[in-house]
């Protein structure tokens, strides 16, 4: 069995605006953001305790809020194919799973989600 490494984000509260909503539709206030990285082992398992060793993961962390503050957003999917194509410009990266969902959705509960698993592929397609 091959090693396998991931940088996992989970629940990173994104601040953004996304859809068109009228009078009495219900607006989210949350957009919640999950994205796992596949990375070379490598990457983790190290021979020493060196930044220089590792993914430094905190770049794309502030593209992503960046990318997020830039616009008002139609959708959910467009948000997120620009963190995709962020993630892209990171050889490390061989793949990646990325979920967007938003919440409340009626009556002040429940959460509405888009989550979409990009192979090395689509990566190398985007780079």
């Amino acid at each position: 069995m091959k090693n396998q490494a991931c940088i996992e984000l989970r629940d990173l509260e994104v601040t953004t605006q996304i859809g068109t909503y009228d009078a009495n539709d219900t607006v989210p206030d949350k957009h919640i953001l999950d994205l796992t990285l596949q990375i070379s082992s490598k990457s983790v398992l190290i021979a020493e305790d060196r930044m220089a060793l590792v993914f430094d993961y905190d770049p794309l962390v502030a593209e992503i809020s960046r990318l997020a503050h830039e616009c008002r957003y139609e959708t959910q999917e467009w948000l997120i194919t620009r963190i995709v194509k962020a993630c892209a410009v990171y050889v490390e990266v061989e793949s990646l799973q990325i979920s967007l969902r938003k919440f409340p959705i009626h009556n002040g509960s429940g959460s509405l989600g888009v989550r979409v698993s990009v192979n090395a592929d689509t990566l190398a397609g985007m780079r």
